[in-house]
Parts: C-alpha cells; sequence; structure tokens
C-alpha cells in the first residue's frame, strides 16, 4: 500500500508515518491497531515478533482447532507433520 494512502486512512502527515517507520516516535495502541487492521496483518509482524505472515482466515482456523480435545487436536497435528514431512522430502529430490 502506498504510503500516502496510508496516511489518509490513518489520517496522520507522512512525516508522523516516518518517524514511526524509523523508531524516532512510538505510536499510539490506536495508531497501531489501525495500521495492522488497514494493513490486514498481525501485531507480531508488524512488530517484528514474526517473520511469517498468516492469513486471518489460516489464523481463525488454528484457534478453532486449539478448542478441540486433546486426542482430535493429536489427529490433526498428525496429518500436518505429515504434509510438512512430505514437503520437505519434495525440497530435497
Amino acid at each position: 500500500m502506498p504510503q500516502t494512502k496510508l496516511v489518509n486512512q490513518l489520517s496522520i502527515h507522512k512525516n508522523v508515518l516516518s518517524k514511526y517507520e524509523h523508531n524516532e516516535v512510538k505510536s499510539t495502541i490506536e495508531i497501531t491497531h489501525n495500521i495492522v487492521n488497514i494493513l490486514d496483518i498481525s501485531l507480531d509482524y508488524l512488530t517484528g515478533k514474526t517473520d511469517v505472515e498468516m492469513d486471518k482466515v489460516t489464523a481463525k482456523r488454528i484457534l478453532e482447532v486449539s478448542k478441540f480435545n486433546e486426542e482430535d487436536k493429536n489427529h490433526i497435528f498428525s496429518v500436518i507433520d505429515a504434509f510438512i514431512a512430505k514437503r520437505k522430502i519434495q525440497s530435497i529430490l
């Protein structure tokens, strides 16, 4: 997203956004919340806690799985682990 569009949606000046980007000024929780929503990213991704951005649909599905009983979660994770192993093997070949 172009900076001009982002600053317009945030109702801030482009110099303020630049100061946020260069860690010269800390944004408010409200501004940070709005940035995350506008860019459709997680707070962890925005703050650099993770370098992998998970789309909201996947995140929602994972949250639903976390509510399952342990046995059901283990079945789901076994299937996921099998796909991960398959992908790793294919990348080696």
